[in-house]
């Protein structure tokens, strides 16, 4: 399987980490294997396997057999029979380990479906190759004009070149049949090939394009998953979600492969709990299913009368009231009786011992701090006015006393402008002559 890190173009070239096929893992390409029994000697008087296993774009591989026993390797550029014509692929796996691929995809070693490998690839294949694998993406381009041309309700997904550039393999996708006998003519025509068209479903769509899900890996059809099994939406009601397609939808449109991993652990909690539609019977009235956690063992239930309130009860606790209206034919007092025992204090199960500062203190914006107005005090006066003849170092107290001077006034006490001035008071002499 590839690393997290790298990501394919359209010529299953690496992008992510630029190894080209030397990461950590070993090989960067999709739906790889790894030869466990690479480094073990066959018994003696064994005879080698003569089988490889080829692959070619993405991640599409097919049993060959080496009938002029070449000398092969994991890695190896071959020149293999194809339909009609040569086609050049990679070696991808070798040696007993393909007995037990090829038993698991249930093709015999006599089948008319395993060819034959006719050389190693000389370098004028390999250019001939890579040359066919550089017009995919114009011919996939043009091919899609030609279909919005002609008005044909599918999809190109994807054009694979085969090795010696004489046939190409148009994959599509479609909801209906489509007659597309008069699309074939036009790309013969337009490129000047062999065309073969092959229909293939969403999920098979997205295991070959590949992408990233909504885990943030890369999708399972396209790493390692190579049986696409059905899910079915009951899948994720026994798992207690959503049934909302958005969520529960992948790449593909269809429903995410990773709903039947957990299946059967899910599958195997539930039998202990009780059916959802049974009802619990009290004095204030019959109490309803509302949700569940499976693994915490607790159930939620309200009143069919009064919805406002959900009640938290374990499933001890249910178990112990549905036996009692069945067995006994009793009905407790209320759901709020068993809810009490339920009630824990909080426990922190995280402190920060560290000292770091939250997560969150970028999202506040900083108050801006109100400047101080250093002038606010000073009287301000006309420049024609100012005497600009003092000395710059002089102290305060100086400088005004030298304005004093220069001016012959008096010296002039501080006026706080802020506070209103009240009138002069009154003497009893001016009342007087007044």
């Amino acid at each position: 399987m590839s690393c997290n890190s790298c990501s394919s173009d359209i010529n299953t070239i690496p992008k992510g980490c630029k190894s080209n096929g030397n990461c950590g893992t070993g090989d960067c390409d999709k739906l790889s294997v790894f030869d466990w029994l690479s480094n073990m000697a066959l018994p003696t008087g064994q005879e080698p396997m003569r089988i490889v296993e080829v692959r070619f774009k993405n991640g599409r591989k097919h049993f060959y057999k080496n009938v002029d026993k070449l000398q092969l390797s994991m890695g190896d550029v071959v020149a293999v029979e194809g339909n009609p014509g040569h086609d050049v692929g990679t070696v991808s796996l070798t040696g007993e380990l393909v007995k037990i691929q090829m038993k698991k995809k249930g093709i015999d070693a006599d089948s008319e479906d395993v060819k034959k490998i006719y050389r190693k690839a000389t370098q004028k294949d390999i250019d001939i190759w890579q040359a066919a694998r550089d017009k995919e993406y114009d011919t996939q381009y043009r091919g899609r004009e030609i279909l919005s041309r002609l008005g044909l309700k599918m999809k190109l997904s994807d054009v694979e070149y085969q090795g010696d550039g004489n046939k190409a393999t148009f994959y599509y996708t479609a909801d209906e049949r489509v007659d597309f006998r008069q699309l074939i003519r036009d790309l013969a025509s337009a490129f000047s090939i062999r065309v073969e068209m092959k229909q293939v479903g969403l999920r098979q769509e997205a295991a070959r394009l590949g992408g990233v899900g909504s885990c943030g890996r890369e999708l399972c059809c396209s790493t390692w998953l190579t049986d696409l099994r059905k899910v079915n939406t009951t899948a994720a009601r026994y798992q207690q979600l959503s049934l909302n397609p958005q969520k529960l939808a992948g790449q593909c449109g269809k429903l995410k492969c990773c709903l039947n991993y957990e299946l059967d652990t899910y599958l195997d909690a539930l039998t202990d709990f009780p059916k959802q539609d049974v009802v619990l019977k009290t004095e204030k009235g019959d109490a309803v299913f509302i949700k569940m956690d499976i693994f915490k063992n607790l159930l939620w239930y309200t009143y069919k009368e009064n919805r406002s309130k959900w009640y938290k009860l374990t499933l001890d606790q249910v178990q112990e009231i549905i036996t009692l209206n069945n067995n006994n034919k009793e009905k407790i007092s209320s759901l709020e009786d068993y809810e009490v025992d339920l009630i824990e204090d909080p426990k922190t199960d995280f402190e920060n011992v560290v000292g770091q500062d939250s997560l969150t203190r970028f999202d506040i914006p900083k108050r801006k701090k109100k400047r101080k107005n250093k002038n606010k005090n000073r009287i301000n006066k006309p420049k024609n006015q100012q005497n600009t003849n003092l000395p710059k170092n002089q102290p305060k107290k100086n400088i005004i006393k030298a304005k004093e001077a220069v001016d012959g006034n008096q010296p002039k006490t501080k006026v706080n402008r802020n506070k209103k001035r009240r009138p002069p008071k009154k003497s009893a002499n001016n009342t007087k002559n007044s």
